[in-house]
Order: C-alpha cells, then sequence, then structure tokens
C-alpha cells in the first residue's frame, strides 16, 4: 500500500514522501498567484482555479483563499466562497452546486491521534456538502462531517456532526434548530415577506 492510498483509506500517515512535499509547494505557488490576482482580471482567476482544482470550474471566489493542494477539493456550479475561507484538503473535501460560503470558513479533513506518542501522524475523513447550502460567516467543519443539501448552518458555528438536509443548524457545538418549512417560502427575513412584484421590480433594475 502506497502512502496515497493510506491517505484515502483514513490510515495513520505522514505527508514527506511520494511527491507529496513537491505538491503541496506547488499548490503554494497557484494559491500565490490567485491571492495576487487583481480584481478586475476575472478571466485570469478563471484560469488559476482551473489550476487549482485540475478542472474547469465555474464558481467565484473571493481572494484570498488558502488550502493545501487544491486538486483534492471538488467545487460545484455556481458556488461562492467570500474572502479569507481555509480548506485544508489533505483528505477529500467534495461541495455541490450553489453552495454560499461566508468570509473565514475553514473546512477541516485531516486530524491527529489524541494519543500524544503517535501525534506526529495523521488521518483524513472528507467533508461533503450538499447542493444550494449556506455556510455562515467563521464557521469551522471537522473531518468527516456531511451536511445535507440546502441546510444553513448559522455563523460561528463548529460543526461536528452530520447535519441532515433542508436544516438550519447553528451553535458550538452545531446543533439543528429546526427544519426549512413552508413560513421560510412566504418570509425572507423575520417579518419581512417574499412580494412576487417587488422581486420582478430587482430583476428589471439588472435587466433580467
Amino acid at each position: 500500500m502506497t502512502m496515497r492510498e493510506r491517505i484515502l483509506q483514513g490510515k495513520l500517515f505522514t505527508d514527506e514522501c511520494e511527491g507529496l512535499p513537491q505538491e503541496r509547494l506547488a499548490a503554494k505557488k497557484r494559491m500565490k498567484a490567485f491571492n495576487d490576482s487583481a480584481p478586475d482580471e476575472p478571466e485570469k482567476r478563471t484560469e488559476l482555479m482551473n489550476e487549482i482544482f485540475g478542472k474547469e470550474t465555474k464558481a467565484w471566489i473571493e481572494p484570498p483563499f488558502y488550502f493545501c493542494y487544491g486538486t483534492h477539493i471538488t467545487l460545484g456550479e455556481g458556488c461562492y466562497i467570500n474572502m479569507n475561507c481555509n480548506f485544508i484538503d489533505n483528505g477529500i473535501i467534495e461541495i455541490g452546486e450553489k453552495v454560499m460560503f461566508g468570509p473565514g470558513v475553514t473546512i477541516a479533513t485531516v486530524g491527529h491521534p489524541v494519543n500524544p506518542e503517535l501525534r506526529e501522524y495523521m488521518y483524513t475523513d472528507p467533508v461533503k456538502i450538499g447542493k444550494n447550502c449556506w455556510i455562515g460567516a467563521n464557521v469551522t467543519i471537522c473531518p468527516g462531517v456531511t451536511i445535507g443539501e440546502n441546510s444553513i448552518i448559522g455563523a460561528g458555528s463548529l460543526v461536528l456532526h452530520d447535519v441532515p438536509e433542508n436544516s438550519v443548524a447553528a451553535g458550538n457545538p452545531c446543533k439543528v434548530i429546526r427544519s426549512i418549512n413552508e413560513r421560510d417560502r412566504k418570509y425572507y427575513y423575520k417579518d419581512r415577506e417574499i412580494d412576487p412584484e417587488d422581486l420582478l421590480e430587482e430583476k428589471k433594475l439588472r435587466g433580467k
């Protein structure tokens, strides 16, 4: 079994062989180029994102953006990642379509043994986020967590366990507060009602 296979299978590993340090160095160079790019260079940013993720990527990322490899992240079409997000992708991170991340979100796929004598070793557990989720500012998502589609994670939450689809969850540790329901079809914030005519007016302003 190779070290790369150990990583994918969640076994204890170290990452100083099989070209892994060189891959991280190349990723850091791509990361610096992306974070140094100008806001009026969208085409350049798109090219750099394609290099970072190793595939065509139709998303929007506000620099700075931080990661370990980049190529272990699958980012769905239409995603939005706000500034200062940190995706620690020693393991796999799968993100569905149209997921929104507030600023300062951390996704961690790697941990260390509790036993201090083995602390030099690492293990990975993948993180999966379903489509149409909204991850609030300064959320931390820990290894092995799955968040179901359409769910919201409140700002500042520490997500240690899975969150089911169509849920509103928040807290430290993060817990499900309620399900997304029919009232959410009527109100967009507290007692502010969703007005179809108002939405049509908004679309006209942007030429839709």
